[in-house]
């Protein structure tokens, strides 16, 4: 007869995990937040826009608990700042979800100044609000990464965009090479076409919906889900990096 303990690995349960998520008034963090907060983890979010964070911090409060901030991950403070306030707030960090980022174009078709603040938001701030969560941490816990397909995907309109996420895929990987003899587990989430005014900017909300009725896109309740998986691993376990694409997705 198999041992209960060979046949079955129990779940770890969310409730009460202080969880910060930088993006998490729109798109891809919020519904990470709701879907947290739902599962009884206490959630701090921060956006760029404070009718953007107003809306979400009505939803999660529907559901569970959490609060947030308006700030701008582009300016050098500001990491440090939402990983400190975030802390404040819930007592301490269990989980930080670094997923804030904006749309970058081809490299000839952007500004110098749009490309140094795709840079300094998709990437720079994304190191930085690693840091700033190491400490915060302590000798356990969880840092999970959203990426893009886009890593993958190269394409002649998404030259800065791509660089950026080809970046942070081989951030991650070192990353949780470092930080797992440390307590601390680090995941990379790539998700392909999502419907969200980040990534299809142009593309009318009308489209989007089509996409995803089509199943050629995600919903961000799609990636949310990637994300409690990864988050109820036992703790010897590491996602180390999760790939969601659209069932019916078929570019090279």
């Amino acid at each position: 007869m198999t041992d209960l303990s060979d046949a079955y690995t129990a779940m770890p349960s969310l409730k009460g995990k202080r969880v910060i998520i930088t993006g998490g008034t729109t798109g891809i963090g919020r519904a990470i937040a709701v879907l947290l907060a739902s599962e009884g983890a206490r959630v701090f979010i921060c956006g760029r826009s404070a009718a953007h964070l107003a809306d979400a911090l009505t939803r999660i409060r529907e559901v569970g608990e959490g609060d947030g901030i308006t700030l701008d991950l582009a300016e050098p403070a500001s990491p440090k700042a939402f990983v400190e306030a975030g802390r404040a707030y819930l007592g301490g960090v269990d989980v930080s979800v670094i997923n804030a980022a904006v749309a970058a174009e081809g490299l000839s078709e952007m500004s110098e100044e749009d490309v140094r603040y795709a840079i300094a938001t998709d990437f720079t701030g994304y190191l930085m609000t690693a840091h700033a969560s190491i400490a915060a941490l302590g000798d356990a816990g969880d840092i999970v990464l959203i990426g893009s397909m886009s890593a993958h995907v190269l394409g002649p309109n998404s030259t800065v965009y791509a660089g950026i996420k080809y970046g942070i895929q081989g951030f991650a990987e070192a990353f949780r090479r470092e930080m797992g003899p440390k307590g601390i587990r680090v995941a990379l989430v790539e998700p392909g076409l999502t419907g969200s005014t980040m990534q299809e900017p142009e593309m009318p909300p009308e489209k989007q919906r089509e996409k995803i009725r089509d199943e050629t896109a995600l919903r961000a309740e799609d990636i949310a889900v990637g994300v409690q998986y990864i988050l109820t691993q036992p703790r010897r376990a590491v996602v180390q990096q999760l790939t969601i694409t659209p069932r019916n997705e078929n570019s090279e």
